[in-house]
């Protein structure tokens, strides 16, 4: 198998406010976010970081696609090092965040012009991908609409297009399906197959069990920032559920820390 991504022990720790520390119940300045976590993902593969919320899968996938640096460790992308040369990074890679928000006063046609352009896409094939990504996710009758007049499904779908513009072989879906009808979410993750079977590699993070035993090749389940089982789903649940399985996992490592 050919790795695409491959991430050594990364560490990030965030000093806390007042009301950060008061939210999380600690009298602790900072929060280790991701402790020296490791993986690799491989071409035409869907892996997915499975974990509660503040587990640190945001964290990292922020630190794959440069938005971030790690304190500690590196993340490679296809050869490019996220610590050396960022830049190299962010032109072979996609970036889908639920945190993303789009200006609500321009259009997807503008904003999908505007990104292509960001990304040096020439425009007689940023006109073929828009009108196949248009077309494909519905977006077309809503082309000209402004952002802010659009339905929070129909955002989400515009958000995926612009991340995409560029035709990336790496793409990086944080919570893609979070928030989501089920209508939107199954749009979603079909199109993430298909990107797959068009050997793409795809890196998600979430914490919906039945969306990692649909669409994902491999799984790493993290908890407290530490990689806790890496593996595909029949290593990792050896015929058990994945759910049964993860709280196993949960009780023994939250345990330990106790």
């Amino acid at each position: 198998m050919e790795e695409i991504l491959r991430v050594e022990n990364l560490k990030k720790t965030f000093k806390l406010s007042r009301k950060q520390q008061a939210l999380e119940k600690t009298k602790n300045k900072y929060k280790v976010a991701v402790n020296g976590l490791s993986f690799s993902a491989y071409k035409g593969e869907i892996f997915g970081l499975l974990g509660p919320n503040g587990a640190g899968k945001t964290t990292t996938l922020r630190i794959i696609s440069t938005l971030i640096r790690a304190d500690e460790g590196d993340a490679v992308v296809d050869g490019e090092s996220v610590r050396k040369n960022p830049d190299g990074v962010r032109k072979k890679i996609g970036f889908l965040t639920g945190e993303l928000k789009l200006e609500d006063f321009f259009t997807p046609d503008y904003l999908y012009d505007y990104f292509s352009a960001l990304h040096d896409v020439p425009k007689e094939e940023s006109e073929r991908r828009k009108a196949k990504l248009f077309s494909r996710f519905g977006i077309e009758k809503f082309a000209h609409v402004k952002v802010g007049d659009l339905s929070t499904g129909m955002k989400q779908k515009v958000s995926l297009v612009i991340s995409i513009v560029h035709d990336p072989d790496f793409i990086i879906f944080d919570e893609p399906t979070n928030g989501l009808d089920v209508i939107t979410a199954k749009t979603v993750t079909d199109f993430l197959l298909e990107l797959k079977n068009e050997g793409k590699t795809i890196v998600i993070s979430t914490h919906i069990f039945s969306l990692v035993e649909k669409i994902c090749d491999r799984v790493g389940i993290i908890i407290n920032g530490k990689m806790t089982a890496e593996g595909n789903l029949k290593e990792i649940t050896r015929e058990k559920p994945l759910e049964e399985v993860f709280f196993d996992i949960y009780s023994r490592e939250v345990g330990s820390d106790e």
